[in-house]
């Protein structure tokens, strides 16, 4: 907490008046981050000047991507390990990824298929994360899958 506190440029005491504990000081930062995230893919989403399989990359480089690594895997444990401390989060923001990019696919290839290819290319990507040991790894081998899903 006393680096985070002098990262912020505040005292530790000051830091724990804005925030009560590690917890919520913790959710807010996830928060803050998926909101990001988020904000981010729905950007690169639309703009439909590029093809659809570079924009679903980017998207899911925006979401998952920069999340490859030791530090990741670190907040993946503490998150499994403490399912209530981001709650309902945990669900929604998922959700809205899943559903942008749901819409992505079917504006381009119509809606039947969209949800399907959606969730294939989501699972996809966990599965990628869990193997990637960088970053461009892991977006090499999901451009193929995403060329190969959306053709």
């Amino acid at each position: 907490m006393e680096e985070v506190a002098q990262a912020a440029h505040i005292s530790r005491p000051g830091l724990y008046f804005l925030f009560s504990s590690k917890e919520v000081l913790f959710r807010a930062a996830v928060t803050q981050a998926l909101e990001r995230d988020i904000a981010a893919v729905e950007h690169v989403l639309a703009d439909t000047g590029h093809p659809l399989s570079e924009r679903l990359v980017e998207a899911f480089d925006q979401w998952a991507g920069r999340y490859i690594g030791p530090l990741a895997r670190d907040v993946a444990e503490v998150v499994e390990a403490n399912p209530d401390l981001l709650g309902e989060m945990v669900e929604t923001v998922p959700r809205r990824f899943e559903e942008l990019v749901t819409d992505a696919i079917a504006a381009e290839t119509g809606r039947e298929a969209a949800p399907a290819v959606a969730r294939t290319v989501i699972s996809t990507s966990i599965g990628l994360k869990h193997q990637a040991p960088s970053r461009e790894f892991f977006l090499e081998r999901l451009k193929v899958a995403i060329d190969l899903l959306v053709r």
